[in-house]
């Protein structure tokens, strides 16, 4: 299947994903949302490594602690927003996180001691975000202030998993492995927070 097409497919389903998540919690809270849909994810990326030939023993647990860690907070907070907020709203706030990537890779720059700042690349990335909020034209009234804080930190939050992601895939670690061990990782955290709260 072409790139373009699984690009396509994949916006499609998260898109589903959103009104799912949306609907569901009438029903059941956001930390189990995460737990469900981590225990599927595993469930499934187990099947596809065992089908590809991918072993699921790592050498870096660490790194896949920390990726998880990130990636599960800002999950539990997007599916946390996702039920308090407009749909629109919630999805414009957690596609932020190009923003964040984008103020974290330039502030890493800064910091390692750049000269020069590519001012095209935030010019880039600001301009898809305004887009997208003019698209779904977002929507936030006073009493969701606190459910848009969660949705914008999801955002934040979403692109060091995605740093995250990024360096595990340098490190050698195959795509299936990565969601393996997030799947895990969402299951577990999202049963311990279920399980505490009720």
């Amino acid at each position: 299947m072409p790139a373009s097409l699984l690009m396509v497919a994949a916006t499609l389903l998260l898109a589903t994903m959103g009104v799912c998540v949306k609907l569901a919690n009438e029903f059941y809270a956001a930390s189990e949302i995460v737990m469900y849909r981590g225990l599927v994810g595993s469930v499934m990326m187990a099947l596809l490594s065992h089908r590809a030939g991918i072993g699921l023993k790592t050498r870096l647990p660490g790194m896949h602690l920390w990726r998880s860690i990130s990636g599960v907070t800002s999950l539990c907070l997007w599916f946390y927003a996702i039920g308090k907020l407009p749909l629109a709203t919630a999805m414009t706030l957690n596609y932020m996180s190009s923003v964040w990537m984008g103020l974290f890779l330039l502030g890493g720059a800064v910091l390692m001691g750049a000269q020069r700042l590519d001012w095209r690349l935030m010019a880039a990335v600001l301009a898809g975000f305004v887009g997208v909020a003019l698209i779904l034209r977002p929507t936030l009234d006073q009493q969701q202030l606190w459910y848009g804080l969660a949705g914008l930190l999801s955002g934040m939050i979403a692109a060091m998993a995605y740093l995250q992601v990024s360096a595990l895939g340098r490190a050698g670690e195959p795509e299936l492995r990565v969601v393996f061990y997030f799947s895990i990782g969402g299951c577990l955290a999202g049963g311990m927070i279920t399980a505490v709260t009720r």
